[in-house]
C-alpha cells in the first residue's frame, strides 16, 4: 500500500474545512473531484475516512488517527522539500564557535580557516575561555557547539569526540637533553628536571599531573604558570620543561626556539571533543562546521600549504601539525 501525499492532502482538507465543497472552494477544484480523492485514499486504505451523514463533514474514528499522522507527515513533506532547496543554496549566517583556552587558541583558527574557504558567506567568530566558562555557556544556551579538550559531564550536553591531542615534553633549544634520541624519566629525575605547570585547576593541569605521576616524577621540582603563552616563554628562557599540546607549540618547533623530547613512555593523548546542547538542534551553518570537524576524524581532510622546506617532525617521526592556514 502506498499513502499519496496528494489524497493526504486534500483529505486535511475536507477535516479542516468540514466540508468537500468548503474543500473544493479552498483548492480551487470542483466538488466531486474532492470526493474522489478521498474515495479513492479510503479505497487504499480499506477505511471510512469521513462520516458523510450529517450536515458536516466529520471525520471517522480511523480518519481522526490518520489527520493526527497526517499533519506531521505533511510537515515532514515541507520541511524536506525546504532542506532539498537549501542544500543547493551557498551556506550563509553567523558561525559562534566555543573553545576551551588551549583548543580555541590554536586548534580552532585553522579549523575556522578551512571552514571559512569552503564557506565564505559566513561569519566567524569565538568565543575561547576554560573548559567551565565553555560549557556554561552551552548548557544556558549562550552557544550553539563548542570544541574543548576532554569529555565536559553534563547531561543536556551531547560530546562526540573527534580526535587525539598528542603532547609533548618541551625543552629550550640548549637544554642538554635536546639533541638526545631519546630520554627516560629517570634521566630527567638525573638532570634535576624542574616542570612548569598550567595554573591549578585547569584541565591540563590535571593532565600535566597524571603524566609526571605516570612517570614517577609527582615529587619532581615545579612551578606554576598561568597560560600557556606564558609557559612556552618561560620555557624558552630556560626555565624548566613544560608538558604542552603539540599543536599549542607547532611554529615554536617550526622555528626552532623550542625542542620537543622524546621522552620513552610518551606523554598520553587526550580527547578533543565536540560538544553541543543536546536539545537545540543546530543551524545550517554549525551543521557544515561539524562535517570539517569529522573529516579531521575520519580522514585527513584538505591538506595543509606545502612547507618552504623539508617539513620538521615531531618525537617519533610524525609530522608536526599544519592547521594555522589550512587549503
Amino acid at each position: 500500500m502506498e499513502l499519496n501525499l496528494h489524497q493526504l492532502w486534500i483529505f486535511m482538507q475536507v477535516v479542516e474545512h468540514q466540508g468537500f465543497s468548503a474543500a473544493a472552494q479552498r483548492l480551487y477544484l470542483s466538488q466531486p473531484a474532492v470526493s474522489n480523492q478521498v474515495r479513492r485514499l479510503e479505497q487504499a486504505l480499506r477505511v471510512t475516512l469521513i462520516d458523510r451523514s450529517g450536515t458536516r463533514a466529520r471525520p471517522t474514528a480511523e480518519g481522526e488517527v490518520l489527520a493526527a499522522y497526517g499533519a506531521r507527515i505533511l510537515r515532514l513533506a515541507e520541511d524536506a522539500v525546504a532542506a532539498v532547496r537549501q542544500a543547493a543554496e551557498p551556506v550563509t549566517g553567523r558561525l559562534l564557535v566555543g573553545g576551551s583556552t588551549t583548543v580555541g587558541t590554536y586548534l580552532l583558527p585553522g579549523l575556522l580557516a578551512r571552514y571559512q574557504r569552503r564557506h565564505p558567506d559566513v561569519g566567524c567568530e569565538v568565543f575561547v575561555a576554560d573548559a567551565d566558562a565553555v560549557t556554561e555557556r552551552l548548557r544556558t544556551g549562550g552557544l550553539g557547539l563548542a570544541v574543548v579538550a576532554g569529555s565536559p559531564p553534563g547531561d543536556r550536553l551531547a560530546v562526540e569526540p573527534v580526535l587525539d591531542e598528542h603532547w609533548l615534553l618541551i625543552a629550550g633549544p640548549g637544554h642538554p637533553l635536546a639533541g638526545r634520541d631519546t630520554a627516560t624519566p629517570d634521566d630527567l629525575a638525573a638532570a634535576g628536571a624542574r616542570f612548569l605547570l598550567r595554573e591549578p585547576g585547569s584541565p591540563a593541569r590535571a593532565h600535566q599531573e597524571r603524566t609526571l605521576a605516570d612517570w614517577g616524577l609527582a615529587g619532581a621540582p615545579r612551578a606554576d604558570i598561568w597560560g600557556p603563552e606564558t609557559v612556552k616563554r618561560c620555557v624558552a628562557a630556560g626555565m624548566g620543561l613544560a608538558l604542552l599540546p603539540e599543536h599549542a607549540v607547532a611554529a615554536e618547533l617550526r622555528a626552532g626556539t623550542l625542542a620537543a623530547l622524546p621522552v620513552t613512555p610518551a606523554p598520553p593523548p587526550r580527547p578533543v571533543s565536540l560538544v553541543r546542547h543536546r536539545d537545540r538542534p543546530p543551524s545550517r551553518a554549525e551543521r557544515a562546521f561539524l562535517a570539517v570537524l569529522r573529516e579531521l576524524r575520519d580522514g585527513p581532510g584538505e591538506p595543509g600549504p606545502e612547507p618552504a622546506g623539508p617539513a620538521p617532525a615531531g618525537p617519533g617521526g610524525r609530522p608536526l601539525p599544519v592547521l594555522a592556514d589550512p587549503r
